[in-house]
């Protein structure tokens, strides 16, 4: 899967759970890709962010270290 396609997938979720109240966005958005995520994919997002990681949304960057 390319980067832009990952990155693009991360910050759809990103942006879903920031409009959902409360203040755990980042857990919510970590439990997502964990729950729904296969272990490849997170990989390549983790590897991807250090090298993109201007491209992220704050909410993947916060979440990344949950994961």
């Amino acid at each position: 899967m390319s980067h832009d396609k990952l990155i693009r997938m991360a910050n759809q979720i990103a942006g879903f759970f920031a409009t959902q109240p409360g203040r755990d966005q980042a857990e919510r958005v970590a439990a997502h890709l964990k729950d729904f995520w296969g272990p490849e994919m997170r990989a390549a997002l983790k590897a991807e962010a250090k090298v993109h990681e201007a491209e992220l949304d704050d909410l993947v960057r916060r979440a990344l270290p949950l994961i």
